[in-house]
């Protein structure tokens, strides 16, 4: 398969993202439909408002618990997996984690490497980075294999394809894959796709997964899916290497059971997964499958610079289920794509603020209506409106002024004529004085209100102060009580 341009959407340009989306009646459509159908699957899976209230709480102090000790359990970790064979790689950033993948896959003059779901490789672009040193990387999820034909980046961390419809996927197919014929059938067409990838396991040089929990009690990752592509990726290569951010890690194996049943029902609304993988380390002697090799990298990539902050540490608790996504007014609009992050919608509000920096992201908390779904349906308890709140006022915070924990990008949306306005107001609100002088001359000058005032207009009447203030009415009013009597 021949490496495909990606089509990128800065999250600097996020605002035009969104308006051009509006603008794509298919993608409304498609996304509508499929958001009703999760946040339904999701309702039902949790028929019990007790055991939910219950066990999100508890999947909240997990959460927290095992990131109260974050530094001591990732060198847990390393500690058992390596007493397990296998090989802990540390990676500051995505270049180095980039360099530390092509210098396993070299090693073996690699050529294929065929990969599981991963959003923390979608992260750093691992697939152009080996694709310009001479490595193909297939993805073998069948969401992800289709968006990598396209040529387009996932739009949902769990339904990377959700936008696309079996049209769509028809045309690609028969596009991209020789000798294909066109159908629009949707057992034929995962067929198709099944097919096609079979072949690419056997042909791997190396395989590659996601960690969803990493267990530093016994040194195990463990990984969910439904296709068993994952599977596949983890045991047919010789060499398999699991990359994750640090945050991913659990202190204990029985952690996984709660946070397993609220990621699965939270995410597509099933009780349970197909596949539920749990790997400790390589083949051992008198084995006759698995790898020989296998390799963890721990990615940081500004994930210690939201935990390095008491209230932004929360954001670390995401277990990528996507239900923040699935409810949420303005995702289920836009799509994913708009965002122009690997981490979409109100999940990637809040932690694309820290992986790449305010100066690239500073539109993105404003990109809510905060009106609380998302943290509602949370399943480990995230105060995301919460945490928008917060980055809202960092990135209005004055790049010069010395806080304990600075954000990159500190005062990326601050602007000196708003910040000159609001001082002014603050003088006018204070002053008894001020405020009378301001109030009669809006109301004496009430004419010349702009008829464009910024956002507001754009879904409002513009604002024009009363014909007289309020001190004028109630004296007015007074006067007239005093006359009748």
């Amino acid at each position: 398969m021949s490496e495909q341009p990606v089509t990128l959407y800065p999250s600097r340009a996020f605002k035009d993202n969104a308006r051009l989306a509006l603008t794509d009646a298919k993608l409304r459509h498609s996304l509508r439909g499929a958001m009703d159908f999760l946040m339904a699957k999701r309702l039902a899976a949790f028929p019990d408002a007790d055991e939910l209230a219950a066990l999100r709480a508890l999947g909240e102090a997990i959460r927290q618990r095992c990131l109260s000790r974050l530094p001591e359990l990732l060198e847990q970790l390393e500690e058992k997996l390596t007493a397990n064979g296998a090989q802990v790689h540390w990676a500051a950033d995505a270049d180095e984690a980039n360099r530390i993948i092509h210098g396993i896959v070299a090693a073996r003059s690699g050529k294929r490497v065929v990969k599981g779901k991963s959003m923390v490789s979608e992260e750093i672009e691992l697939n152009h980075y080996l694709a310009e040193r001479g490595v193909e990387a297939v993805e073998s999820d069948m969401g992800e294999y289709i968006v990598q034909l396209a040529g387009e980046k996932p739009t949902h961390i769990i339904m990377p394809a959700i936008h696309k419809t079996r049209q769509d996927i028809a045309r690609l197919f028969h596009e991209r894959l020789p000798d294909t014929a066109y159908t629009e059938d949707v057992d034929t067409l995962i067929q198709i796709g099944r097919r096609v990838l079979r072949q690419k396991y056997l042909e791997a040089d190396v395989g590659l997964s996601g960690v969803n929990f990493a267990v530093a009690e016994t040194g195990t990752l463990c990984l969910v899916e439904n296709e068993g592509n994952g599977r596949m990726c983890t045991t047919v290569p010789d060499v398999h290497i699991a990359v994750t951010g640090i945050e991913k890690v659990v202190e204990k194996l029985e952690d996984v059971a709660p946070l397993y049943s609220l990621l699965t029902r939270s995410a597509i609304g099933q009780p349970i997964t197909t596949y539920f993988n749990m790997i400790s380390g390589p083949r051992k002697p008198g084995e006759k499958d698995g790898p020989r090799q296998v390799h963890l990298v721990l990615l940081d990539n500004g994930r210690s610079q939201a935990y390095s902050d008491a209230q932004l540490r929360k954001t670390l608790q995401c277990i990528r289920c996507g239900a923040c996504m699935n409810h949420c007014p303005v995702y289920t609009r836009i799509g994913g794509h708009a965002y122009g992050t690997t981490y979409p919608g109100p999940i990637g509000e809040i932690i694309s603020p820290h992986l790449m920096g305010l100066e690239n992201t500073r539109d993105l908390p404003t990109a809510s209506s905060l009106c609380g779904a998302c943290g509602e349906v949370c399943p480990v308890k995230i105060p995301i409106p919460e945490m928008l709140m917060r980055l809202r006022e960092e990135s209005q915070r004055p790049a010069g002024e010395r806080v304990a924990h600075p954000l990159r990008g500190q005062g990326a949306a601050a602007n000196a004529a708003e910040r000159a306005a609001w001082r002014g107001w603050r003088q006018v609100m204070a002053s008894p004085l001020l405020y009378r002088w301001f109030g009669l001359a809006a109301t004496r000058l009430r004419r010349f209100a702009p008829k464009r005032q910024l956002g507001w207009t754009q879904n409002h009447a513009p604002l024009t102060p009363a014909a007289k203030t309020l001190h004028e009415l109630v004296r007015e009013r007074e006067a007239a009580r005093q006359e009748r009597s």
